[in-house]
């Protein structure tokens, strides 16, 4: 997330709270995915958490009605209001009929920071498939040589697989063991060098229209297709420094795995130590073992929850790599374009500089992002539809876990689902709710020029989404 501020909840609360809100399905029959999560006497049933799973079924509620665009201009013209210099372009839509119920310079492309991944996130799911994931490998390249070969997980860890997890998913202990249990059943003693395969990718590791100071701030990192955390020298702080090297930080963790199960001594075809040592060159050879990443969906989830940059930038090379280019930052850009255009977007006047949205320089309408939000909610994709889970839930969970607590937008929390944004001058909020109606509204708000830091900015973006929550609007 560039420089947007992350408030830390408490985790079990938040998953408790997803257990009962997190979409699975969508359901326009009365009771929908979308939950409040505190019920009250009057809130409509639509928006009250359903007793069971929502089944996939197509269509609206075809009695809602639908909101007025002259009630809902005068509403978003008094919270959609800019603190100090700058502007907002809005767009919102009813996503069963595509009708425009509300549109400011909707057309106008504008820098939309972290809206960016909503791109990303579609054309990986698109491309590379919501349950496809990526393996990370031993070969044995040497009669006593090893390296590990990045497939593109860059959420590993460095203790045992956990299968429930998203973020170390794949672990390098399990790994570790693995590899030393088939290099003892091959006959291999004494000392093993270990070397790094980062060869998927190709190209500069970072993309130059990223500005250095958001590097040097750790907004981002030198990409590769391995990485601990992230690439972050600790899972649970987001902020600060990062390795700049992230196969060799992966090396030196799968080297210390390597010799805590090497040093064991167990036996086996060789019996004996083993001793591992990173060098050597990566190389061509036999597959000793290797572990498996959470899926793709699961990983988007991640990267709109978190915000997170780097994993953003990973995941558009491999759709890169997927679609046969190079896995570079120019072969993911033209990947991601690539995808929205064979999803029917209109990607006319959309400018993809990087795919995290850290560039200023990036240029998307929120006429563009609605189009492609009623793709995921409406659409007849169903990959798309896996993008759904990782939309920030307000007030609950992700970018939006600290925002909807005031008095303006707490009628919000719970409701509105989007992905934020946010870089020195701008700030950006994309998409979806249900009405007090029981109407589906995709959305997109998007401020430029604005002036930093100013906190009436961020107000009118929660407010007017909250407009939106709560619209009886006719």
């Amino acid at each position: 997330m560039s420089r947007l501020v992350r408030a830390a909840g408490s985790a079990l609360l938040v998953v408790a709270l997803l257990a009962l809100i997190v979409p699975l399905g969508i359901h326009w029959s009365g009771a929908t995915l979308f939950a409040a999560p505190e019920p009250s006497v009057s809130t409509p049933p639509w928006q009250l958490p359903p007793s069971t799973p929502a089944a996939q079924s197509g269509g609206l509620r075809s009695r809602a009605p639908q909101p007025s665009p002259s009630a809902l201009s005068s509403l978003l013209g008094k919270t959609l209001v800019p603190d100090g210099a700058g502007s907002f372009a809005a767009h919102v839509v009813d996503a069963e009929t595509g009708t425009v119920l509300y549109t400011n310079k909707a057309e106008e492309a504008r820098t939309p920071a972290s809206n960016m991944k909503l791109l990303t996130a579609a054309a990986a799911l698109q491309a590379l498939g919501p349950d496809s994931r990526f393996t990370t490998e031993t070969l044995r390249t040497g009669p006593a040589s090893v390296s590990i070969r990045g497939g593109g997980d860059v959420l590993l860890t460095a203790g045992e697989s956990q299968p429930d997890k998203v973020m170390g998913h794949a672990g390098l202990a399990t790994l570790a063991g693995r590899t030393v249990d088939a290099l003892r059943a091959a006959g291999v003693k004494g000392k093993v060098t270990v070397a790094g395969d980062a060869g998927l990718f190709s190209g500069p590791a970072l993309n130059p229209a990223v500005d250095p100071g958001d590097v040097e701030a750790g907004e981002t990192a030198p990409v590769a297709p391995l990485a601990l955390h992230s690439a972050r020298l600790d899972p649970d702080v987001l902020t600060g420094p990062r390795p700049q090297d992230q196969t060799a930080t992966v090396v030196k963790a799968f080297v210390a795995a390597l010799n805590k199960e090497g040093a064991s001594g167990k036996a086996g075809a060789s019996g004996g130590a083993l001793t591992f040592v990173a060098g050597g060159s990566a190389g061509t050879g036999t597959v000793l073992a290797g572990v498996e990443s959470a899926t793709v969906a699961e990983q988007v989830s991640w990267m709109l929850q978190h915000s997170d940059n780097f994993l953003t930038d990973v995941l558009g090379r491999m759709v890169a790599v997927k679609s046969g280019r190079p896995g570079s930052y120019t072969g993911g850009i033209a990947a991601v374009r690539s995808e929205l255009d064979q999803l029917g977007l209109d990607t006319r006047g959309m400018v993809i500089a990087d795919l995290s949205g850290l560039s200023a320089a990036n240029r998307v309408s929120p006429a563009q992002f609605t189009a492609l939000i009623r793709l995921m909610t409406t659409g007849s994709n169903a990959a798309l539809r896996a993008a759904l889970d990782g939309f920030p839930v307000a007030g609950l969970s992700g970018t939006l876990n600290a925002r909807y607590g005031d008095a303006s937008s707490k009628g919000g929390a719970g409701l509105v689902r989007a992905k934020t944004g946010t870089l020195n001058t701008v700030l950006s909020l994309s998409g979806y709710v249900v009405d007090a109606d029981g109407r589906l509204l995709v959305f997109s708000f998007i401020g430029n020029g604005l002036t930093p830091g100013a906190a009436g900015n961020k107000a009118a973006l929660d407010d007017s989404a909250t407009v939106l929550a709560g619209c009886g609007c006719r």
